[in-house]
């Protein structure tokens, strides 16, 4: 059993993260920003890849219901 290793004091200077990916729809793209409430840079990515196939369905069910800020599909996640 792998034990977690302590957050470092940047990690827990930089706070929560987000991610920005795009998603497509018919021949368009739109952009999308992912706010997590990860400590650090590294994991925002991981977790996007990680849990990507959910993520996708949440941002295409925001932008079909056109809730979007600013042009930007923004979705928060704990």
């Amino acid at each position: 059993m792998r034990i977690a290793a302590k957050s470092t004091e940047q990690e827990t200077v930089e706070g929560p993260q987000a991610v920005s990916f795009q998603i497509a729809n018919g021949n368009a793209r739109h952009h999308c920003i992912l706010q997590t409430a990860l400590s650090t840079k590294a994991l925002a990515p991981k977790y996007l890849l990680a849990n990507w196939p959910v993520i996708e369905k949440m941002a295409c069910d925001a932008l079909s219901a056109g809730n979007l800020e600013d042009g930007q599909v923004k979705l928060v996640v704990a």
